[in-house]
């Protein structure tokens, strides 16, 4: 059996990062570990469970221009939540820019929000039993 265990999201300064993972997305920080004077080993997760992220700082301009386009300007991301609209009503509270207004599908509610980078992500409150 194989598990997706982490994903990277290139970013331009660890501290703010960081900030922005935990303080306003509400994740957890699991781990900040000096690799080097100029890298640290950054992962943060919405929860324990599940897959994790890689907060990656841009070494380079190739790097620094997939700032913010990890997937090409695609929703590249997707949150899960077991109450929509307490978790929007507190990502809203906190400054997260929505680009739409959540919207009832198929599969559950939704709404597509950025990162601080531009990152698109799909907030998504799927229907029980899905």
């Amino acid at each position: 059996m194989n598990t997706l265990g982490m994903i990277a999201i290139v970013i331009d300064d660890y501290d703010a990062a960081i900030s922005h993972y935990v303080n306003d997305l509400g994740f957890i920080l699991i781990e900040d570990k000096e690799m080097t004077p100029e890298k640290r080993w950054i992962v943060v997760a919405p929860s324990k469970e599940g897959a994790r992220i890689l907060l990656a700082r841009a070494a380079n301009e190739k790097q620094r221009s997939a700032i913010g386009n990890s997937a090409g300007g695609r929703v590249g991301f997707f949150l899960y939540t077991t109450n929509f609209t307490e978790t929007y009503e507190t990502y809203s509270s906190r400054g997260i820019e929505f680009i739409e207004s959540p919207r009832q599908e198929a599969y559950g509610q939704v709404v597509v929000f950025k990162d601080k980078y531009g990152n698109k992500w799909d907030l998504i409150e799927k229907k029980y039993g899905e």
